[in-house]
């Protein structure tokens, strides 16, 4: 009986996890440039004596889904799409080299050239610097004009754009890196869209339905426990009366 109620619990745990990852993508449906992320299920037997019929029922996370969002017009100069399988780079919280395909930008108080969560947007020399009162442009291959009081345009730097050979991994903060850890070079052939932004590639009508195809699965694992009880206390019964 103890099987039963094993292969439940760990089915049980396995299918929260999921939803866990489910409710994550939902939450992001609306987020520039997001993947969504991938999840599948692994069996693992339990090792030791006795054990071999026991299996672990785990949720592991395969990746991101790769595909490219809709890319939609915003007539905004500081919103950039990016084109192909180029990335944008920025720095992260921790100092680090990361990669978004969030291309929605803001202009700091100090001149600097931001995310919309306020993280650096890394040139081919370090974080752009914009100088004060002027309008900002993004030109196809990268380049950042600010066009001062003055109407005269001077390039401050250019986007450092990168292509990865290798699929990126995700970071818990959400942002990409190599697989190695190291820095990526820059791509100078990777192209911008100025004055628009992609969108999130997360479907919320098959998140949504596999959301309520998780929760399914969740009540019939705990069904399966509570009738494992059952079975369990009348065989208690049956061995006490004999």
């Amino acid at each position: 009986m103890d099987r039963m109620i094993y292969l439940s619990m760990s089915g049980a745990k396995a299918t929260m996890q999921r939803q866990d990852t489910l409710a994550n993508n939902i939450a992001n449906v609306s987020t520039p440039g997001f993947r969504a992320e991938l999840q599948a299920f692994r069996a693992v037997p339990v090792q030791g004596s006795g054990a071999s019929t026991r299996v672990y029922s785990l949720e592991t996370t395969t990746g991101y889904d790769p595909s490219a969002g809709v890319v939609s017009a915003t007539g905004r100069n500081l919103d950039v799409a990016v084109k192909g399988n180029a990335w944008l780079t920025v720095q992260a919280l921790d100092g680090t080299e990361a990669y978004t395909r969030g291309g929605s930008f803001e202009v700091s108080n100090d001149g600097t050239l931001t995310t919309r969560s306020g993280l650096p947007v890394m040139g081919d020399g370090g974080p752009l610097q914009v100088p004060p009162n002027s309008a900002v442009s993004i030109g196809a291959d990268g380049t950042v004009s600010a066009k001062g009081s003055d109407g005269k345009n001077t390039a401050i730097g250019k986007l450092k754009l990168v292509t990865p050979e290798a699929p990126l991994q995700r970071g818990d903060d959400g942002l990409f890196r190599a697989a190695d850890g190291n820095p990526l070079s820059a791509d100078d052939t990777a192209r911008v869209q100025d004055g628009a932004l992609e969108g999130s590639n997360v479907s919320a009508v098959e998140s949504m339905v596999a959301m309520i195809s998780a929760g399914r699965q969740f009540e019939a694992q705990m069904k399966m426990i509570s009738t494992a009880e059952a079975n369990e206390k009348a065989a208690a019964q049956l061995l006490g009366s004999s």
